[in-house]
């Protein structure tokens, strides 16, 4: 942890000198975003899981410069996590992870009044929580009809999640127009990769991973203060 830490302070630290050294007008912008997110968790050994539907929200800064370069920094809370997939059973499980996440991103745009724009960079997410949807007793599966099979994995139903701290990826792509100097609305599609395992992955555990994927869809509004 200590390590990713250095590397963020690092990268904004030259990122900021290589911009005091030009003769670019900066601009510095904060915002707001919301939408929805659309996660899975990649166990292994697999299971019959799918994408499960949450949101997503928060404040964002950034400053950017007319050289087509910009840095965004982000405190969101999402909703990530899991859902069973069961063909034609009538069952229903979704597990919602919830978490306060921090992106740091480098920002490349395109254009001006409507600009195209990347954003990538590292990511760190802290675990707040969780909550089942469910129409079944996850906790004993034993007298469901037709609920076990060969490939169906029960563990994951009831596991605690073991990591707090989530680390990951992000990078998105989107769109923005102004609608004066000082106010600019967005959109963007954004995906997220994690590199932990949000469940325990020890040797004697049953996954031996079990990072996260997500796409985000979001609106967002930037306000410009200088």
């Amino acid at each position: 942890m200590k390590k990713f830490f250095l590397s963020i302070i690092a990268f904004w630290g030259l990122a900021f000198t290589g911009m005091a050294q030009t003769h670019f007008d900066s601009k510095v912008e904060f915002g707001v975003r919301g939408g929805v997110t659309f996660s899975s968790v990649m166990f292994k050994p697999s299971i019959t899981g799918t994408f499960g539907m949450g949101y997503t929200g928060g404040v964002t800064f950034r400053y950017s410069e007319e050289n087509h370069f910009g840095l965004i920094a982000e405190v969101n809370f999402v909703q990530r996590g899991w859902s069973e997939k069961f063909e034609d059973l009538p069952y229903k499980y979704q597990r919602i992870l919830n978490y306060i996440e921090i992106p740091i991103m480098s920002h490349i745009y395109f254009g001006r009044r409507g600009r195209f724009f990347i954003n990538v960079g590292p990511e760190i997410a802290y675990y707040m929580g969780d909550k089942i949807i469910s129409n079944f007793d996850y906790t004993n599966t034993s007298g469901l009809e037709g609920f076990h099979d060969k490939s169906r994995r029960t563990d994951q139903l009831t596991m605690q999640v073991k990591q707090k701290l989530d680390f990951g990826i992000v990078a998105g792509l989107g769109g923005e127009f102004s609608i004066n100097k000082k106010n600019t609305l967005s959109v963007e599609g954004r995906l997220y990769y994690g590199i932990g395992n949000v469940m325990p992955s020890g040797r004697q555990d049953v996954f031996s991973l079990s990072n996260q994927l997500s796409v985000a869809v979001t609106a967002g509004y930037w306000f410009r203060i200088k």
